[in-house]
């Protein structure tokens, strides 16, 4: 017993020696870790000078080069189909027969008399020489020869109505009519498109008319087709602007050998105003307040300081940069809602910062 009272004080000692220790080294420990916690981490870009082209972004509608609905010019019915859905046909093909017997024997018959005037005709002039006939019988022979002449071409004629041709290279629709159909003038017989070419027409705001001119190209784009783009130029605009939406109506002409586009489909219509050559950072960098812009720039010391710009032209995820911003200056594009005016940070892609 007596050898543990001895120990006590020595224990008791060396318990506090140690605990103060602790105390005075714990502190410094405590504050480095959070001051690292405090330096929020962010990505940043370094604002640049580069070519940004300023565009004028439009929805348009395409349509085909050429289109048209054929339909007969005559009722009758029909006795031959020469064509199936969808297929590509040339111009002056035939497509549909109408019902002729008619018509083919009436110029056959005017044929048959026609040969028997002319023979007349030769057999009065051989008579005119020797005064044989009279110049009035000549002159009747020769009216009746013309007259059957024009009654053989209006029956030609209308041989031609009952032939349905195709008035252009293209590519037809959907077949309406069969063998044995009646059909009368305006009834559909299928449709017919050029679309070798396709024309997208499309409205523009009045601001922009300035900066429009034929001849200027353009790029399309359809939800059809993700991420591919159709080249094209603009072929006319519309001499009037619209007074209820103060829009002006242009059209572009692409080239669609593949027959990719068709006519209804809606076009999303970028055309090239003019490139700048100017300082361009990305959108994201942008923090709005009220109706001014505010970007964060970091410094060498890695400490945040909030700047007004004055933005221009802009484009899907960039922005032009006119006033408040230098190039080469460090702005914030990850990380802009945690930090403020003053804040240190802590850079996360220092090392590879894209020029």
């Amino acid at each position: 017993m007596a050898l543990g009272k001895k120990l006590s004080p020595l224990f008791f000692g060396l318990v506090l020696l140690v605990g103060l220790l602790a105390f005075l080294n714990w502190p410094q420990e405590q504050a480095g870790q959070t001051m690292a916690k405090k330096l929020t981490p962010v990505k940043v870009y370094e604002a640049s000078n580069k070519l940004f082209p300023v565009t004028i972004d439009a929805l348009g509608t395409a349509t085909a080069n050429e289109s048209v609905t054929l339909t007969a010019q005559v009722a009758d019915t029909v006795t031959r189909v020469l064509f199936d859905d969808g297929d590509k046909v040339e111009a002056g093909q035939l497509l549909v027969q109408l019902n002729n017997k008619e018509e083919v024997a009436r110029v056959a018959q005017l044929q048959v008399s026609l040969e028997e005037a002319k023979r007349q005709l030769s057999r009065i002039k051989n008579l005119a020489k020797t005064s044989a006939a009279s110049e009035q019988l000549l002159d009747e022979q020769q009216a009746l020869v013309k007259s059957l002449e024009a009654q053989i071409a209006v029956a030609n004629a209308q041989l031609d109505d009952l032939q349905i041709k195709a008035p252009f290279n293209g590519r037809l629709g959907i077949r309406r009519v069969s063998v044995g159909s009646l059909v009368r003038p305006a009834d559909e017989i299928t449709t017919l498109d050029d679309i070798s070419v396709i024309k997208v027409d499309f409205n523009v705001a009045e601001n922009h008319l300035a900066s429009m001119a034929l001849g200027q190209k353009v790029t399309a784009t359809s939800v059809a087709y993700p991420g591919r783009e159709f080249s094209g130029e603009i072929t006319a605009i519309d001499s009037r602007i619209d007074p209820v939406t103060r829009s002006i109506l242009s059209r572009a002409v692409i080239n669609n050998p593949e027959s990719e586009l068709r006519p209804g489909m809606l076009m999303q219509v970028t055309i090239e105003k003019q490139v700048l050559d100017t300082l361009v950072i990305p959108e994201e960098a942008l923090v709005p307040n009220a109706d001014k812009q505010f970007v964060y720039v970091v410094a060498e010391n890695n400490v945040v300081s909030e700047r007004e710009v004055i933005v221009g032209e802009r484009r899907p995820g960039w922005v032009q940069i006119v006033k408040g911003l230098n190039a080469g200056e460090q702005i914030i594009v990850e990380g802009t809602l945690r930090v403020r005016d003053g804040s240190e940070v802590r850079v996360l892609n220092r090392d590879t910062l894209e020029s």
